[in-house]
């Protein structure tokens, strides 16, 4: 016990010369008239089984924690396919809408030609009726 007591006594810092601060003896001899004084200094370390159970409670905890992250890494992910498949689905839709318009188009261009033709034609057989060849010149198409 006094070995120890004289461990606590050289961790502490050397006194100091002014008379407010009491001096620790380290000598087994009590001076009764100096306050005595109970130092005790105590660490807590538990004991090791504490120690690994706290340690498998921390790795408990940063597993729930990195599966809690995961899940919602896992949500954003889904939510984020599933954005994308209505967003290609509105596209194949808006895909196929602009093919009909196109298909659509394409039909009235046809239409347009075949009216061409015909309005050709008359002018042409309109154009044969008339007998004088320099008329028949001045209402004939260029193209023909």
């Amino acid at each position: 016990m006094e070995n120890q007591l004289n461990k606590e006594l050289n961790l502490l810092p050397p006194p100091r010369s002014d008379s407010s601060l009491l001096r620790f003896r380290s000598s087994s001899k009590t001076d009764h008239r100096a306050p005595s004084l109970d130092l005790q200094l105590s660490i807590s370390v538990g004991p090791p089984s504490m120690l690994i159970h706290d340690g498998v409670e921390t790795l408990k905890w940063e597993a729930a924690e990195q599966i809690r992250l995961a899940a919602m890494e896992k949500a954003y992910a889904e939510r984020v396919r599933e954005l994308t498949r209505r967003e290609m689905e509105m596209a194949q839709s808006e895909f196929a809408r602009a093919r009909q318009m196109w298909e659509r188009a394409r039909e009235e261009v046809e239409r347009a030609e075949r009216i061409k033709e015909r309005a050709t034609r008359q002018v042409d057989s309109a154009c044969m009726e008339i007998t004088c060849h320099s008329c028949r010149q001045r209402f004939r198409p260029a193209s023909v």
